[in-house]
């Protein structure tokens, strides 16, 4: 059997689901991990019995047979680190979101193309069972013609959350709310809808002691007519409440809400589908915001390496919410409506 050699880069908050993801899949496995923090490398390679382990990834490469990184680093990080790997023929898997600037994700889908190698990016929301309900009802029509769709992503990041690392809550390597939390429901958004043609946006830092915002509110306009908004907090009282996705169309009503859209709210539809015995068997109880997705991603992501699959998740699809998020912020700075695609 052909087993696919990772390597792993960033072995902090996130990294656990990489780790134990791959683990379950027998056609794939993570031979070396790499952080910064030596020490953080060092207790995640014995922990998850990783081969080898480094501080520097530049190292990682030169040294290791791999024939694909993950990436888990500080958002800012990604491109730089993914155009590197790139540059060595290695495939490209990265968290969410792909970048913070549009130039270096550009920059790295070229260099990604050039060497001809894939470049993936975690959105594991799309497949939970939840959202691919969703998504076929979407499919088949069983709305009628959409009118609105809201998002709610209220949950705490308390202070302390921001002091663990200097790079939390930072323009240059993290981003705010919506660029970090809430980016896999402005993600899930455009997959569900369709293209933005505009935004409006407001955002705030009410309470955190960052450079990025807090909290803040959006109104999209997709290209079909239907009209979106997106609320946004890390305020809320006392623990993570809800992360949600409401559609209400001609001939149904859904939400899907939860924590992090692992419950079915609400499912109306005016007539029947076989997918509506799937509704309570499709809820589920997720260990944290992150739900259950990252097992059936990587297992696309190693069919897709394998040349058995193809790719749910490229990094063009992972591009388009960050230019979004990058329209509301810049709707939020100046007071417009921001058109989309953005020039830059």
């Amino acid at each position: 059997m052909n087993i696919l050699r990772l390597g792993l880069i960033g072995c902090g908050r996130i990294s656990k689901n990489h780790f134990e993801s791959i683990a379950r899949i027998d056609e794939a496995s993570i031979v070396s991990c790499c952080d910064i923090d030596l020490t953080k490398a060092k207790e995640s390679s014995i922990k998850y019995k990783i081969p080898s382990f480094y501080s520097n990834y530049v190292d990682m490469f030169d040294k290791e047979n791999l024939d694909a990184i993950i990436i888990c680093t500080p958002s800012g990080l990604h491109p730089e680190i993914g155009i590197e790997a790139a540059k060595k023929k290695l495939h490209v898997i990265t968290e969410k979101p792909i970048g913070i600037r549009l130039t270096e994700i550009d920059e790295l889908i070229k260099t990604c193309d050039h060497n001809r190698v894939h470049l993936f990016v975690v959105k594991q929301n799309r497949l939970n069972a939840t959202m691919q309900l969703l998504k076929r009802a979407i499919d088949k029509n069983r709305f009628g013609k959409i009118y609105m769709v809201q998002s709610n992503v209220f949950w705490q990041r308390p202070q302390s959350y921001y002091d663990l690392a200097k790079w939390r809550g930072t323009w240059e390597f993290d981003g705010g709310a919506f660029t970090n939390q809430a980016s896999h429901y402005v993600d899930a958004l455009y997959w569900l809808i369709g293209e933005v043609d505009s935004v409006m946006a407001q955002t705030a830092t009410m309470e955190r002691k960052i450079e990025t915002e807090d909290s803040g509110c959006a109104i999209l306009k997709f290209r079909n007519g239907v009209i979106g908004t997106i609320n946004v907090s890390m305020l809320t009282y006392p623990k993570n409440f809800e992360g949600s996705i409401t559609i209400l169309g001609e001939r149904g009503t859904v939400k899907i809400g939860g924590i992090a859209v692992n419950q079915i709210e609400k499912w109306e539809f005016s007539d029947y589908d076989d997918d509506d015995k799937f509704i309570l068997e499709s809820n589920y109880q997720p260990p944290n915001v992150y739900g259950l997705g990252h097992l059936p991603y990587y297992k696309n992501v190693v069919e897709s390496l394998l040349g058995n699959k193809e790719g749910l998740i490229d990094g063009r699809s992972g591009r388009k919410s960050l230019e979004i998020i990058q329209a509301i912020y810049l709707s939020a700075k100046t007071g417009r409506k921001i058109p989309l695609p953005l020039t830059y």
